[in-house]
């Protein structure tokens, strides 16, 4: 009787394993001369989000530093997204802080609590906690409505915004562009009790959608045209995820983002370099809110760093919908995508993940990384903590002629290997089993009838091992009448299994895998390739369509050792000369494995 390994448990791994040195960039540097000089050492913590009187009545913030993760819940989260995951996250976690995650749910037409769900999942996925607790609720933009319409109120009162009712196309032409300074509006000079009235009039609902809009009073002539009285509030009549119909007027972005870091005290607002020329207005804004008395001292500060660019694939949301859409992939977690959901169903581990965003670095410039970056990390994590086992994905049947007089008719021999060749130090491996009989399966390129030059593996007159097994020497093979061969012929050498006594008597060049015709279970595996062919598929306006791989996955039905067919969903195992796969966390089922391939034992697309 075979047994066969557990289910396969990711190894323990100790956990400096893995561990990338914390290299120095100009975030932790900032963040260090902010906690030498002691920049928000005074800051006050109300226990929950709140406007200064609130945060003044609590005490001593116990974090050292606050950062932010604040997605729009309208999609699912990407490569990029680990990205800034891991940055906001781990300097909280290095520097003794919390980071929270909160969702920017200021535009209720394009969000969801599918994608809300799908955030929270990736980030605890990720390994990391978010507003302090293990259990803590994220916070929501939302959530700061009523501030944020207080705030607005006070801006309007203070003389720093007003009520526009150009049109769209007036306020366009208007703004002027870089090298033509911005028009006033008409209505900017009203005063602030007609602006406020006006505003009032927004709030109750008595103006049609896009109407008018709030804008902030700062300068049309700024060579920012960020900073040419942008729009903080619209009017937009649609039922929003979290608010329902309470409101029918919502902030803009720009407007909601640096209230939002406020009210939860962040320190540091990190953010990519898209976001730099709105950091004019983040200030304003905080400046104002903090004259007027609704926002404590010392504000948050924003600072940002390039975002990623990652060869071979595609971050923008509309172009992955796209892809979803339009029945090029199977969904916004199909293995091939670059989404968190479908890097997870790859077979990629956080760790992987955390160890990528660490490499890659922080910088101020754009640059490209190559996608081998993000697969050498995977391998380095599954190459400690994966188990072994044997596949045979382009099966031909291997029949050991001599099987019956020298071992007996119908006899079964019991083999082991270890699940870990190699352990890491204080991990113990356990034993997998598995049994050879007088047929196996291999793969069919282990035999060449004729042999190319620097061969070493079966063709007639040569000798090879089967792992964990015996010494074979091939004798031929039988061929169907289309010349295609069905049997690969061999005789067995006794006396020469795998770890006994003379096993080392018969000297080979090669050993192969193989899996046994009596215990070897069928299994679908999923190859998958790289989406597209060319390294940057929507650079200069290019048809991103275009660029796709139509060899970026590829089924076969392959034949496992026992173990594998024995393996739960997500398990993640090296198949032997062939790579690294995991079990698919959504088809494979107990009887019918279902196997895709995470990533290959080298990098296959090296220059």
């Amino acid at each position: 009787m075979t047994t066969s390994t557990p289910a396969n448990t990711p190894a323990a791994v100790p956990e400096a394993a893995l561990e990338t040195a914390k290299t120095s960039n100009f975030l932790r540097q900032i963040i260090e001369n902010d906690l030498d000089k002691g920049t928000y050492a005074s800051r006050q913590w109300g226990g929950t989000p709140g406007d200064a009187a609130h945060h003044a009545k609590g005490q001593p913030d116990p974090a050292r530093i606050r950062t932010r993760f604040p997605p729009e819940p309208n999609g699912y989260l990407h490569i990029g997204h680990a990205k800034s995951i891991c940055i906001n996250f781990g300097l909280a976690r290095d520097y003794g802080g919390v980071c929270h995650l909160r969702f920017d749910d200021t535009n209720p037409e394009k969000e969801d609590t599918e994608y809300v769900n799908s955030i929270i999942d990736a980030v605890k996925w990720l390994g990391f906690d978010w507003n302090g607790s293990a259990d803590a609720a994220p916070y929501q933009a939302s959530d700061y409505f009523d501030f944020m319409y207080r705030a607005a109120e006070y801006l309007v009162e203070a003389g720093h915004a007003y009520v526009d009712e150009q049109t769209v196309e007036q306020m366009r032409a208007n703004r002027g562009d870089f090298g033509k300074p911005g028009v006033d509006s008409p209505f900017r000079s009203r005063t602030p009790a007609e602006n406020l009235k006006r505003f009032h009039e927004m709030r109750n609902g008595e103006h049609e959608d896009g109407s008018m809009v709030l804008r902030a009073k700062i300068d049309m002539a700024s060579p920012n045209i960020n900073m040419r009285d942008p729009a903080i509030y619209r009017i937009r009549r649609a039922t929003h995820h979290n608010t329902g119909d309470t409101w029918c007027i919502y902030p803009m972005y720009t407007y909601a983002h640096p209230i939002e870091d406020a009210l939860e005290q962040i320190t540091h607002s990190l953010c990519t370099l898209e976001f730099e020329d709105q950091r004019p207005f983040y200030d304003w804004l905080l400046e104002r809110l903090t004259e007027g008395g609704l926002l404590g001292n010392p504000p948050p500060r924003q600072y940002e760093f390039s975002r990623l660019n990652l060869t071979y694939v595609i971050t923008s949301k509309r172009k992955l919908a796209q892809l979803v859409y339009d029945h090029k992939v199977s969904g916004w977690d199909d293995p091939r995508m670059p989404t968190i959901v479908g890097l997870r169903r790859r077979g990629y581990t956080p760790e992987s993940l955390q160890v990528f965003a660490e490499r890659i670095g922080v910088t101020k410039s754009d640059s490209w990384i190559d996608y081998s970056t993000l697969e050498g990390c995977l391998r380095e994590d599954l190459e400690l903590k994966a188990f072994r086992g044997m596949a045979v994905l382009n099966p031909v049947k291997l029949v050991l002629t001599n099987w019956d007089e020298v071992m007996g008719a119908g006899h079964l021999e019991p083999c082991t290997l270890p699940s870990l060749p190699h352990p890491p130090e204080g991990v113990e491996s356990p034993e997998r089993h598995f049994t050879i009989g007088k047929e196996v399966w291999i793969e069919r390129e282990d035999f060449e009838e004729v042999p190319t030059k620097g061969y070493k593996r079966l063709f007639p007159g040569n000798k090879v091992r089967l792992k964990g097994g015996y010494v074979i020497e091939c004798t031929g093979c039988t061929k169907d009448a289309d010349g295609k061969i069905t049997e690969v012929l061999a005789t067995v050498v006794p006396d020469t299994k795998s770890g006994t006594p003379g096993a080392d008597s018969v000297k080979v060049k090669a050993a192969i895998t193989w899996v046994g015709v009596a215990d070897g279970v069928p299994a679908e595996v999923r190859i998958y390739d790289r989406l597209f062919l060319e390294a940057q598929p929507d650079a200069g306006g290019k048809d991103f369509i275009e660029g796709l791989n139509p060899n970026s996955l590829k089924t076969v039905a392959a034949i496992v050792e026992p173990s594998l067919g024995h393996a739960h969903k997500d398990d993640k195992f090296q198949f032997e000369r062939h790579g690294y796969f995991v079990a698919d966390r959504v088809d494979h089922q107990p009887g019918k494995p279902v196997f895709n391939l995470a990533v290959g034992l080298k990098d296959s697309w090296g220059k």
